[in-house]
């Protein structure tokens, strides 16, 4: 019966915020990397011996490789990563747009009776009714919409 016996005043307090810091900067660094990688991956700009050349950097010697990736080219990761956010937001909206049918403009009268519809299901109030038939009358709605489906 001499087996150690660990009880909870054996792992003071100070000790479980360290362990919890360590732990929660080892999940940002992998973090990091990753991000870094994927940066790697997603850039048009550099060729492949580039992007293989900045993986075995940051795979090898992984603190200096990303720090120095940080110092060389972190300027424009955000700037890849807005790109990317954009193009997934656009291919989304071109996805639902055509799902949706609006591909083809509609005429004045379609749109009217789709307002009216959704007025008459409580969808929009009579006052947005009376804007959205103004904007489809004198034009501007569906002008919009054709200008925004044409292909440029």
């Amino acid at each position: 019966m001499s087996a150690n016996t660990y009880l909870a005043y054996d792992y003071p307090l100070l000790s479980m915020f360290w362990t919890l810091l360590w732990f929660f900067l080892w999940v940002m660094w992998f973090v990091l990397l990753f991000r870094i990688i994927g940066d790697i991956f997603r850039d048009d700009s550099l060729s492949g011996w580039g992007k293989t050349g900045w993986l075995v950097f940051c795979i090898v010697l992984p603190f200096l490789g990303v720090f120095v990736y940080l110092i060389a080219r972190g300027k424009d990761m955000g700037r890849r990563e807005i790109e990317h956010a954009q193009a997934q937001q656009r291919a989304f909206d071109d996805y639902v747009r055509d799902r949706a049918g609006e591909s083809k403009p509609s005429s004045s009268a379609e749109e009217l009776a789709k307002l009216s519809e959704m007025r008459s299901h409580g969808d929009i109030t009579d006052d947005e009714f009376r804007r959205a038939k103004d904007l489809v009358l004198s034009g501007a709605g569906s002008s919009a919409r054709s200008d925004s489906t044409t292909p440029s």
